[in-house]
């Protein structure tokens, strides 16, 4: 457990610059609060301790206003960071080194018994809002845009952003300025402004081109006349 929680320490100084000391992480970062309350009852979870498990996520949702099911599995290194309104499922499974923004659901659909909730690669960064629903898989170093919707599973080394969320950068391709730097919500694409962009020129082109047409056919009639 003093394993568990030194890393989860060393991890918020690294994921957050806003970090100044010790004392600062282990009193003021629900994140961290959460998480290691979901440590201990999802422990009890796997030894099918009734009851337990759950009132310890009621109490930790109460004090932190972040919801993980005991059930989730969670790997090493994991950082929510702020946390509010953040809602983790029963099946949903999280790889190592990810992170997450306030307000993220990792839910599932329908009412189907069994893996209902997505499972997360490592190295994945979820943004602000984001909805990541069903029984999908997110690859490793997956980037997800604030807001975005996934409904479908994303291969390896990709950004997604939109509604329903779509990739949008891939290998070779990254939105990234620097290797430190985590997720430039602001410099993510959009893609359907991009789609209204191209719209817009398309009938910016048409427009000139019926314009055309139209003087060509004035210029024709005034020499018939002629």
């Amino acid at each position: 457990m003093f394993r568990t929680i030194r890393e989860q320490i060393e991890t918020v100084f690294r994921e957050d610059p806003a970090a100044r000391s010790v004392w600062e992480v282990l009193l003021c970062y629900p994140g961290v609060h959460a998480i290691l309350m979901h440590r201990v009852a999802h422990w009890l979870w796997v030894r099918k301790v009734p009851l337990l498990p759950r009132l310890i996520s009621h109490i930790s949702r109460f004090l932190t206003g972040i919801e993980i099911h005991p059930g989730a599995k969670i790997g090493r290194r994991f950082f929510i960071d702020h946390g509010m309104g953040v809602v983790i499922g029963e099946t949903a499974e999280i790889g190592d080194d990810v992170l997450i923004y306030q307000g993220v659901t990792l839910g599932g659909t329908g009412k189907e018994k069994g893996k209902r909730h997505p499972t997360i690669g490592n190295n994945v960064v979820i943004g602000a809002g984001a909805k990541v629903l069903g029984n999908i898989r997110i690859g490793n170093h997956v980037k997800i845009g604030a807001g975005s919707v996934v409904i479908k599973s994303v291969p390896d080394h990709s950004t997604v952003v939109g509604v329903p969320g779509r990739v949008v950068r891939q290998h070779g391709l990254p939105v990234l300025e620097t290797e430190d730097e985590k997720l430039e919500h602001g410099k993510l694409p959009d893609p359907e402004w991009q789609e209204i962009e191209e719209l817009k020129q398309r009938v910016e082109r048409l427009e000139a081109q019926l314009q055309a047409l139209l003087e060509a056919q004035t210029a024709q009639q005034r020499a018939r006349e002629a």
